[in-house]
């Protein structure tokens, strides 16, 4: 038997895709109690935070300029120790300026990252395995995500520990993995040389509009749906991390299924599933007077998160391989151009009501319905759209 066989690219996005939960869900399941017990945060201060994260996604498109001095898989590794030491000494700074610091250092390193996944993952897997092996990696990450809140619930309930140590035991612990993945595997090269240069072309602008739209609506539910748990409805941290408990049960039981579903079904029919189901749970957050009915909106919306690959595997049938990359940086530019924008002016409009904040949200996913309709039922180089085929 040869030993070293479980050293390839299909093992190791898996085992980056289990770190990343143990950083980034720390951060986020901790986040909003953290900042408002500690920090004393108002709708706007939130707002604005998640204004300040999202601005390296914003920047993602700088990537392929890296990569004219740092391979892929290097600069990747990098990112992830930025996003761990970031977290690890995010609960020493409980203060306006030190969250937007710190948040800034964690952000950077996430952003790059999933940037770069994105990319990696595109090349390395074939266009009939990527549906289920990305939705493996979504399990995977919600196995790890699992086990993360589980150990959260414990210090924080059990231990009794402060932000602090909880924040550096499990940054500190994601980067010891990562210097770990490091070591382990060796650097794993592309079949296609990729373009290093942004590039955007005329035929992905269906892929645009849908990577903008994404951005849109993933605000909704990453700043302003959990806020609402903790201001409206009373949640405590120790409550927040339970909610996302049961988020990642279900992501491990169902992520690589809808990977597989995705494959069968193709991409526009996942999509228009995803997008009809987010109407109703905005609707859903803005009419809801009940803790636990909420905490169920929280959690089939986190489930829809899954269905939203369908995206990445669409682009990866339209595109050129060269592409990859670059537009890795160029769609995570697009997607975060809404996600600089939304949660600051939405923070205020939350100020006067946070009702029209989830209405604006399921007008969104009307939008993203609208542009699903246009992917053709088997998308392929030169048979991007249904309609309106530019050059």
């Amino acid at each position: 038997m040869n030993t070293k066989n479980w050293r390839t690219p299909q093992n190791f996005l898996m085992v980056i895709s289990a770190i990343v939960p143990i950083a980034f869900a720390s951060w986020m399941a901790l986040l909003n109690n953290f900042v408002i017990e500690k920090a004393n945060f108002n709708g706007a201060d939130i707002g604005l935070l998640q204004s300040v994260r999202e601005i390296p996604g914003f920047l993602a498109f700088t990537a392929v300029f890296v990569l004219l001095f740092v391979r892929e898989q290097r600069f990747m590794l990098i990112s992830l120790m930025m996003l761990t030491l970031g977290t690890a000494i995010t609960g020493f700074f409980p203060s306006l300026t030190g969250l937007l610091l710190t948040t800034l250092l964690m952000s950077s390193g996430f952003h790059y990252f999933e940037t770069l996944k994105q990319s990696l993952s595109l090349q390395w897997l074939s266009k009939d395995e990527a549906p289920e092996m990305l939705g493996k990696m979504i399990s995977i990450g919600a196995l790890a995500s699992l086990l993360t809140y589980s150990a959260l619930w414990v210090m924080l309930e059990q231990l009794n520990l402060s932000y602090e140590w909880v924040y550096g035991i499990t940054g500190g612990l994601a980067l010891a993995l990562v210097v770990a993945a490091t070591v382990a595997f060796p650097e794993f090269k592309s079949a296609t040389p990729q373009t290093k240069k942004l590039v955007l072309r005329k035929r992905y602008w269906l892929y645009y509009a849908l990577t903008f739209m994404s951005g849109a609506r993933r605000q909704i539910f990453t700043v302003f749906a959990g806020f609402l748990m903790v201001e409206k409805f009373g949640y405590t941290a120790a409550d927040i991390t339970l909610l996302f408990l049961i988020n990642y049960v279900f992501n491990f039981l169902f992520a690589k299924r809808i990977g597989r579903f995705i494959g069968v079904v193709g991409e526009r029919k996942a999509l228009i599933v995803e997008y009809v189901g987010l109407i109703g749970v905005f609707v859903g957050y803005a009419l809801v007077t009940d803790a636990h009915w909420a905490a169920g909106l929280y959690v089939v919306d986190h489930l829809f998160f899954a269905l939203a690959l369908a995206v990445k595997t669409y682009f990866q049938k339209i595109a050129d391989p060269a592409d990859m990359a670059s537009t890795a940086g160029v769609a995570f530019t697009i997607n975060h151009i809404a996600a600089v924008i939304i949660p600051v002016s939405f923070g205020l409009l939350w100020l006067v009501s946070p009702a029209a904040v989830f209405y604006i949200g399921a007008g969104m996913a009307c939008v993203s319905l609208l542009l699903s309709l246009n992917i053709p039922k088997q998308p392929e180089e030169g048979n991007e759209v249904r309609v309106l085929r530019w050059a």
